[in-house]
């Protein structure tokens, strides 16, 4: 048994609780929850609980026998509604929850602390007190990550959720510390970028993947301890990874240790249903017209970019915030003041979010999760715009996968499909995403809708691939896609990795390495990704073929990539592309070669130009187009 509470100890000042009140407090996590700390009489712990319409708080775990009469917490008479407490000689990998007892209807729960740092990821789903002391070996990276997440730089993202990527004997999770040994190599061995990682913030429900999240603090311990996720981003930097998190601001789970009725009120929900029940998911939608819920919010995202060193931020369900009859219908959502459908207060929300994240860590990405034409999405706020670095581009990837399911006889009829989103696709600075949510709920995996017999659906992945990384925008992967998985992903086992033994999937990994590392080193295929100077149509008209061919350059117009894909099984012969200088054009890449597991169509290592005008060009190219295939050549020399 530890000693009794002490009042005489607090970590939070006045100016906290003003910045608190005012919904500008950004870093809350230094002044709520539990610190292990010392006081004049000795090392403890001090607690600290925002619950202004409890009528008692106390702390509650193993220390006391789960006791609410031992060491009551005793409010803050500033009208801040934090209670505060320091409990002396406890230690970390104390248990404990907050007993909070609430002024109304005879209310009492067992609250897990909002703050932690370290969670049960079973029930009862016990806070932990923990400390963040970790030693970290990733100085080089983070002076040098500003060039590494800028909108010019190459970002080849691959999305991972670290409980199935691989599985250990048995069928059990594999730790963060092993995930730090295997992930970094593969990464870094097919060439990716930045790694994605699903929430891995904790939450109760498994099956959720971490979008219903509990913990806002703490990384799951399903995987270990904090410091053991530390060192997994810690070996992803010194190996020169980014590592980008997905976090949840728009929405949270109803078990009730968690914030659902905190202290007997909606306290981080709207009371009212319409505004505070997410319908689709049955979960519950945050207050974001609530100051102190902004700042416990906004403190959230803070906390991943200081205390694990996290290079972005990928915001889950942008548009389910700003739109208040998101999922609903008529009569069930209450309109803004002017009687529209836009949510005010998320969208200031998502404002002040941009601007201090940017304003305190410039060299990182905050990036939107939004599947709407909202404007402005990666405008700065003091244009109207939310804010955001960068945007998934929605519209995109339905048009393509959409287009790629269709039989290669029908595709003439669907060419608009691959040719539309070029008019939107500088409005934005775009991610283009084959993401996890396009390869679960019944829909297949992205090798499964491609139609044809297996050769025809490899070729068809490899082309979509090829596709997508000649195309503007940043490039995001989930994982088993860079293989060709043929079934959907299923979040209790690991990927198929066995399938590396068979060699059309061997094909497609090392084609979307050769992908990746040309993406990388050519300034011409990354510098324009969100700028309308690095990219021009050849020709997008000739649907009755289905083939389009497109230009890609560099800001300083020095280099050329001529990329033309080939949507149909036929080999096209002696097909004329006009190009807009004379020489030769070496073919760099071509997706049907052998060693990818094609059939060896090809240019015989480039071709040099004709004086033939075409595509209002004077000079051509005679290629041969492989079937469901892609090419691609730079200009090597002029003549």
């Amino acid at each position: 048994m530890s000693e009794p509470i002490r009042y005489d100890v607090s970590k939070l000042q006045e100016m906290d609780v003003y910045l608190f009140k005012q919904g500008t407090h950004y870093r809350l996590y230094e002044k709520l929850g539990a610190h292990p700390m010392d006081s004049d009489t000795g090392p403890g712990v001090f607690f600290a609980v925002w619950a202004p319409n409890a009528r008692n708080v106390s702390v509650i775990g193993e220390f006391n026998q789960w006791s609410p009469d031992s060491h009551q917490l005793k409010a803050r008479q500033d009208g801040s509604g934090i209670w505060e407490g320091f409990i002396p000689k406890l230690a970390r990998g104390a248990l404990y929850k907050f007993r909070i007892v609430s002024k109304y209807n005879g209310y009492w729960a067992d609250k897990t602390d909002p703050f932690s740092h370290c969670i049960e990821h079973t029930d009862p789903m016990a806070s932990i007190v923990w400390d963040l002391e970790y030693s970290w070996n990733d100085a080089g990276w983070m002076e040098a990550r500003r060039d590494k997440n800028s909108l010019e730089a190459p970002m080849s993202v691959y999305e991972v959720h670290l409980g199935s990527w691989q599985r250990g004997e048995d069928n059990r999770f594999l730790t963060y510390r092993e995930l730090a040994d295997r992930l970094v190599e593969y990464v870094r061995s097919t060439g990716f970028t930045h790694v994605e990682l699903m929430p891995i913030m904790e939450h109760p429900f498994y099956g959720s993947w971490g979008y219903q999240c509990l913990g806002y603090f703490a990384p799951s311990s399903r995987y270990g301890s904090p410091q053991d996720f530390m060192h997994l981003v810690d070996s992803l930097h010194q190996a020169g990874i980014g590592v980008i998190l997905d976090w949840v601001p728009s929405h949270f789970p109803g078990n009730e240790t968690g914030l659902v009725y905190f202290d007997g009120t909606h306290l981080f929900e709207h009371m009212d249903p319409r505004q505070g029940f997410h319908p689709e998911w049955t979960s519950y939608i945050f207050n974001y017209g609530r100051n102190e819920v902004r700042s416990f919010l906004i403190s959230s995202a803070m906390f991943w970019l200081d205390r694990y060193h996290a290079d972005g931020i990928r915001v889950d369900a942008v548009a389910s915030m700003l739109y208040l009859d998101y999922g609903r219908t008529d009569g069930d959502w209450i309109p803004n003041e002017y009687g529209g459908r836009e949510n005010l207060e998320a969208i200031d929300f998502l404002r002040k979010l941009n601007e201090a994240v940017y304003t305190e860590y410039p060299d990182v990405q905050t990036i939107a999760e939004e599947s709407t034409s909202w404007p402005m999405v990666t405008k700065p706020g003091y244009t109207g715009g939310l804010g955001f670095g960068l945007k998934w581009n929605m519209g995109w990837m339905h048009d393509s996968l959409e287009y790629f399911s269709e039989d290669p006889i029908h595709r003439k009829y669907h060419h608009g499909n691959l040719t539309f989103s070029i008019w939107y696709a500088f409005s934005e600075n775009f991610i283009l995403p084959l993401s996890h949510d396009e390869v679960v709920y019944g829909k297949g995996s992205l090798l499964g809708k491609m139609p044809g017999d297996r050769w025809q659906q490899c070729a068809n992945l490899r082309l979509l691939l090829g596709y997508m990384y000649t195309y503007p925008g940043k490039k995001l992967m989930f994982m088993g896609g860079e293989f060709g998985q043929p079934q959907e992903w299923y979040h209790e086992e690991g990927l198929h990795w066995h399938l590396l033994e068979q060699p059309e999937h061997q094909g497609i990994q090392r084609w979307l390495r050769e992908l990746n590392l040309l993406y990388y080193h050519e300034p011409a295929l990354h510098e324009g990704d969100c700028q309308d100077w690095g990219f021009s149509w050849v020709d997008f008209s000739d649907h009755e073929q289905s083939v389009i061919s497109t230009l890609r350059r560099d800001r300083h117009g020095s280099a050329f990539f001529l990329v033309v894909c080939n949507f149909t099984p036929v080999p096209r012969l002696n097909y004329r592309i006009g190009v807009p200088q004379s020489g030769f054009w070496r073919e760099v890449l071509n997706s049907d070669a052998k060693e990818y597991g094609g059939s060896g169509y090809g240019n015989l290592g480039g071709l040099k130009t004709t004086p033939v005008p075409s595509h209002g060009y004077y000079h051509s190219l005679p290629l041969t187009l492989p079937p469901l295939g892609l090419v691609i050549l730079k200009q090597e020399s002029r003549s």
